[in-house]
């Protein structure tokens, strides 16, 4: 008789001499470093807030031009489209590949009913491709990521609250996505008007039960937990992008001039962008994209392979054909495990 394996937490052991065991993290530090890394974010907002100034701002890089109107001539976009722009960024020999997908057109219609279809319909799209790649019989060694890993969504600085379209979006995108909230062009209003617009905001986030990031996990320390309570004290951020640089002292910042001063984006006294980057990409870069595998597409992927299985249990049990339940399961496990994820892309065009 098989023993079941022993569950408790076995002895530490110190071994009498240098193994090399140790050495596994750069091991894995080289290869990951060769492989590079890959990072994708959604910005969400009407025309007009600085959605594409903020991400270049962010990773101190023009990576994408703005997709709002130029001209007054030029027509607003009946439908949001979706908008996805790619780069590789090198620092310090660490290569990130960025996807940056901007939503031109949400919100700036009289009606804006639906107008966050198409976005909540990107992101499900791209769980459906990367679960359609895992069932694949031949998979890829390493699987492309377009999952979107984080969503940079803009509330604009009205000093009232939010919208009711901004609510309804938070509450779509927070159960799919990472949600991270920010106040854009905080620069107009002051101090004391942010201060009382965001205390008004957490309270709406609270009232409306909004799950933004970051979550409490298990799996965190007590010192992360500690950080993340100190940052949903600080979230809505109240940002300003810049890229444009003004010599201030004989020194250059990236900043704004404005007929009341200069605007240093990365002064902590002017606005929260210094917050946000931190907190985006020195800190939480890696969780941002682990919490998206671990929680929304496993999430995802779970409700979808019990949906595929209980409809193949459902047409399995139409045919009585003398086939035992044995059989029955193995064909149920096949169409599992090698039908492709045709039936799950239907479903998911179908809206189910």
């Amino acid at each position: 008789m098989i023993q079941p394996p022993d569950t408790t937490i076995p002895h530490v052991v110190q071994p009498n001499f240098h193994v090399g065991f140790d050495s596994i993290t750069k091991q894995i530090e080289k290869r990951l470093l060769k492989r590079g890394f890959q990072f994708n974010i959604m910005v969400v907002g009407q025309s007009g807030l600085g959605k594409t100034t903020l991400v270049n701002s962010l990773f101190a890089s023009h990576l994408a031009a703005t997709s709002g109107r130029v001209n007054p001539e030029e027509k607003l976009i009946s439908t949001p489209k979706i908008k996805v722009v790619s780069h590789t960024i090198e620092e310090n020999g660490v290569h990130l590949k960025i996807n940056i997908i901007d939503t031109p057109g949400y919100g700036d219609q009289i009606n804006n009913e639906g107008c966050w279809d198409p976005i909540h319909k990107y992101i499900k799209e791209q769980h459906v491709l990367y679960l359609r790649q895992e069932l694949n019989a031949q998979r890829k060694p390493h699987i492309s990521d377009t999952r979107v890993h984080c969503v940079l969504f803009f509330i604009q600085p009205n000093g009232h609250g939010l919208k009711p379209i901004d609510i309804t979006v938070l509450k779509k995108l927070s159960e799919i996505a990472n949600v991270v909230p920010v106040i854009a062009k905080s620069d107009s209003m002051t101090i004391a008007e942010r201060e009382a617009f965001k205390i008004i905001l957490q309270k709406e986030f609270a009232y409306h039960q909004l799950c933004l990031y970051p979550n409490n996990l298990e799996d965190y320390d007590e010192e992360e937990h500690h950080v993340n309570a100190r940052i949903r004290q600080i979230i809505p951020f109240a940002i300003v992008g810049s890229e444009k640089l003004i010599s201030v002292d004989g020194k250059q910042i990236r900043g704004r001039k404005t007929r009341c001063g200069i605007i240093d984006i990365e002064d902590e006294a002017h606005c929260e962008f210094l917050h946000l980057r931190n907190f985006l990409i020195s800190t939480r870069l890696q969780d941002l994209i682990e919490t998206t595998a671990l929680i929304h597409y496993e999430k995802f992927r779970f409700s979808r392979l019990i949906a595929l299985k209980e409809n193949s249990s459902s047409k399995s049990g139409s045919n009585t054909n003398g086939s035992s339940t044995a059989s029955q399961n193995q064909k149920q496990h096949r169409q599992l495990f090698t039908a492709g994820a045709a039936p799950m892309v239907s479903s998911i065009n179908n809206g189910t």
